[in-house]
């Protein structure tokens, strides 16, 4: 990461839209089992083991540097003053060094901002917890990464034998800055190449590269701002067809009846989870099978998401009712989606997501999860057509816009304005898939990957759940000023899960026959 890349607006928009109370990064609580026989120092094993493995997430080195008075997006750049022991650290952890105590922990730590002066991402080993185990608590800014690129960073660290595989050292120099007359020559024959496929205007859009300085100086930024609107312009030129059949699917489906039903049931009505926030946090995880949640989804004839978003129903559900404030119109959760290819490891986000009705208004869990499988195969059906919209506006770039959304966030946040506007959704929901075989980082075994996401004002309430061997881990994360021990509500979740089995059950008459 010799030269300066530049964020996209996505990336940068978790930079601007990032305030004291809403910190922008995301991360996992792990916990590592060490051999019965292991001598060494987890903690030094593990910091050395990363730093020879750096070169292979180069995202982990690079910092940020603003434009000057925030014209522009901020670019990434490697760190020259990198030092690994300002990103991992050996942590401590009170009596009586259990779990619970490690997640409230992280709940705290997850509240404190990233220093933006720094690569963006930090570590914490935990030692000394019962049954030999060990905590890493990780944490890295969600501009730098989504659930997808996660994934990729996770083939970074894990080994699957206790043996740690041996990692080439990185290999060839550093690629030197372009001179100004390579510039000119550059844009020259990207012009070329532009005009000389003009019977393929879609195939020359895709595949045009204007060059750019990769300085920081106002008038290299206005040059390559420039080279970039060109980049732009050419690209919707060769996407408009695209563009313009996903508008006319989209007004189809508006025009439609049912569609608009559809999008009634999207509407969010307000909850006490719907305010807000504070810059404390309260974190908690919990575990179920994988193998027999995959089971239930197929008796039920739906995905394994609608039982994730099933069990978060009937958590968030029981917790209303408990204090009399669960609202007669059903909530719905905010969904996520990858638009990542598959084999696309880069450190960037590529997600959309979709409003889904999650039936909190039924009580019956079976009729509950079958009419969230109803749901969310309407809600794919509605957010489909923006799918190849996204990439269109998901990197729009104008110049003095970095300031105007810092000073917007800000007055949101400071105006308590998710108080009296309407929620876009209730709660977040979000699954990331990740790997079977058993992991190793270091020595140690792998047992849990707890995943620590993002609360928002107006969204106090994120449950993220990542697969690992047979087994899903959730993490629930929630501002502590509107649940202050979340713990309770993540206690529920085994209990909801027992419950939907039970619906799903063959009646005690019909087991007994078939015994006999």
């Amino acid at each position: 990461m010799a030269d300066g890349k530049k964020l996209s607006s996505l990336d940068a928009s978790f930079l601007y839209l990032e305030t004291p109370e809403m910190p922008m990064h995301v991360g996992s609580m792990a916990i590592f089992r060490l051999p019965d026989d292991y001598k060494g120092d987890f903690f030094e094993d593990f910091k050395a083991m990363i730093v020879s493995r750096l070169h292979i997430a180069p995202i982990l080195k690079a910092r940020l540097e603003k434009a000057p008075l925030d014209i522009d997006h901020p670019s990434w750049v490697e760190d020259d003053q990198f030092d690994i022991d300002r990103h991992i650290f050996r942590a401590s952890l009170p009596q009586p060094r259990d779990r619970a105590t490690l997640e409230r922990i992280v709940g705290w730590m997850h509240a404190k901002l990233l220093n933006r002066a720094r690569p963006l991402w930090e570590f914490y080993v935990f030692e000394g917890m019962k049954d030999n185990e060990v905590g890493l608590y990780s944490k890295m800014h969600h501009a730098a990464i989504d659930g997808g690129a996660g994934a990729a960073l996770t083939n970074m660290i894990y080994d699957i034998s206790p043996i740690p595989r041996q990692v080439e050292p990185p290999t060839g120099g550093v690629k030197p800055g372009q001179e100004p007359r390579d510039i000119a020559a550059n844009l020259l024959d990207s012009y070329q190449q532009l005009f000389s496929q003009p019977l393929d205007a879609s195939q020359a859009a895709k595949n045009l590269q204007l060059p750019r300085t990769g300085k920081s100086d106002i008038g290299s930024i206005l040059f390559d701002n420039a080279m970039y609107q060109i980049e732009s312009a050419v690209r919707f030129a060769g996407n408009i067809p695209t563009v313009l059949k996903s508008v006319s699917d989209v007004l189809g489906k508006v025009a439609d009846p049912k569609s608009r039903e559809s999008l009634a049931s999207m509407v969010s009505p307000p909850t006490m989870l719907n305010k807000t926030i504070s810059s404390e946090r309260s974190f908690a995880g919990v575990s179920i099978s994988l193998s027999r949640a995959k089971a239930l989804a197929k008796q039920a004839g739906g995905k394994l998401n609608d039982v994730v978003l099933a069990l978060a129903s009937g958590v968030v559900r029981r917790y209303l009712q408990q204090y009399g404030t669960l609202p007669a119109k059903s909530l719905t959760a905010a969904v996520p989606i990858s638009l990542r290819e598959e084999g696309n490891t880069e450190a960037n986000n590529q997600v959309f997501g979709m409003i889904c009705a999650i039936a909190t208004n039924i009580d019956d869990p079976k009729a509950r999860l079958e009419a969230i499988i109803a749901q969310s195969t309407k809600s794919k059906e509605m957010s489909h057509p923006l799918r190849a919209l996204m990439p269109q506006v998901s990197n729009i770039s104008m110049l003095g816009a970095p300031i105007m959304v810092q000073i917007l966030a800000l007055l949101y946040s400071r105006s308590n304005l998710s108080d009296v506007l309407p929620p876009a959704a209730n709660i977040t929901v979000s699954n990331v898939p990740g790997p079977r075989q058993t992991l190793y980082a270091a020595g140690a075994e792998l047992l849990h990957i707890f995943p620590v996401s993002i609360s928002t004002h107006g969204q106090a309430l994120n449950i993220t759940v990542q697969s690992y061997r047979d087994q899903l881990d959730f993490g629930f994360i929630v501002g502590a000023n509107i649940i202050p021990h979340v713990q309770v509500m993540c206690d529920m979740l085994p209990e909801e899960f027992a419950a939907l089995e039970a619906a799903y059950a063959p009646p005690s008459a019909d087991i007994k026959g078939a015994a006999e």
